[in-house]
């Protein structure tokens, strides 16, 4: 278990370094361009994700060097992979054939740290798979987490908040703490300063590619790990894993299916980013980001109650 204190310094330290690495990049211009996609008007770096890595980085080297296992540090590995992927992607524009690529060979190294789907918990009739098949079907899952979560950083907050409530309703009906609940909490605390960067009027900082890439990444690990046999969830939240998993994170998988189908109908690449999300859709209603946020959360927290109660 980490200290209390070191989450606070976790905080003050991600704070701190959102305003030096934007710093660094504003007096390189690299800002985020102005163009038909973007939802803003104003100066902009995509930078939260270099913050929320190097905190990451930082506090795991910290307990590594002291002996203390606060998680499975080899997860460092995949993670960092994602994060340097979509950085790159930021200041570059990468093609989405190599990033593609990458994810893929990503969703393997996890895989081999012992993060695999093995059973489908009785969809379809279906329980233990394969073990070729089951290794095809986590790397094919891991693409749709990881590009959900990439899809939906198109407004402010939503993507941060998305990981954060994945987080913790992963953790608070878990019987018990998950070997992920250090670095979870690490995300989580390193995250929180971003929506004040997010949501100034001026001088924002994104998440950018970098951190979208990354905490899909995680977020992908954590739902592998609910639908392992060592997951158990209190009494109440005592439903099929695989719904469990889709639900905790319904937005993102609803929004990516929607995008991808529109795209594929109207005859353009399902990569390319347009403003015809279902976020974007709501925006161009209630006008304001905060909102859009507040009204997808609490849709998405009503439906996994509701199944909850259909279901049980």
């Amino acid at each position: 278990m980490i200290d209390e204190i070191f989450f606070i310094l976790l905080f003050l330290l991600s704070t701190f370094l959102a305003f030096i690495v934007q710093r660094i990049f504003i007096n390189y211009e690299k800002f985020d361009d102005f163009n038909h996609r973007t939802s803003h008007n104003t100066l902009a770096t995509k930078t939260g994700g270099i913050s929320v890595f190097i905190c990451l980085f930082i506090f795991s080297i910290f307990y590594y060097l002291k002996g203390i296992e606060i998680f499975d540090f080899s997860l460092l590995i995949p993670i960092s992979i994602m994060f340097i992927v979509g950085v790159y992607d930021d200041l570059y524009n990468a093609d989405f054939k190599l990033k593609f690529i990458l994810q893929i060979i990503v969703a393997k190294i996890i895989i081999d740290n012992g993060f695999l789907i093995d059973s489908f918990h009785g969809v379809f009739g279906l329980y233990e798979l394969p073990r070729v098949f089951s290794q095809i079907f986590t790397v094919f899952v891991f693409l749709i987490i990881v590009n959900a979560i990439n899809f939906i950083d198109g407004i402010d907050g939503l993507a941060i908040t998305e990981v954060i409530k994945a987080i913790l309703i992963i953790e608070l009906i878990s019987i018990d703490n998950t070997p992920l609940y250090n670095i979870g909490l690490m995300v989580v605390f390193s995250l929180i300063p971003l929506y004040f960067f997010n949501y100034k009027k001026n001088k924002k900082i994104f998440l950018g590619d970098g951190g979208s890439l990354l905490l899909g990444t995680f977020i992908s690990i954590y739902i592998f790990y609910v639908l392992s046999k060592d997951y158990v969830t209190v009494s109440f939240f005592n439903l099929n894993k695989a719904l469990l998993s889709i639900l905790i994170i319904i937005y993102p998988l609803i929004d990516l299916l929607r995008v991808f189908i529109l795209r594929i109908y109207n005859k353009k690449s399902p990569f390319i980013a347009d403003k015809n999300h279902i976020h974007h859709k709501i925006l161009n209603v209630v006008k304001s980001h905060y909102l859009v946020v507040i009204v997808i959360q609490f849709i998405s927290i009503f439906f996994i109650f509701a199944c909850l109660m259909l279901f049980k």
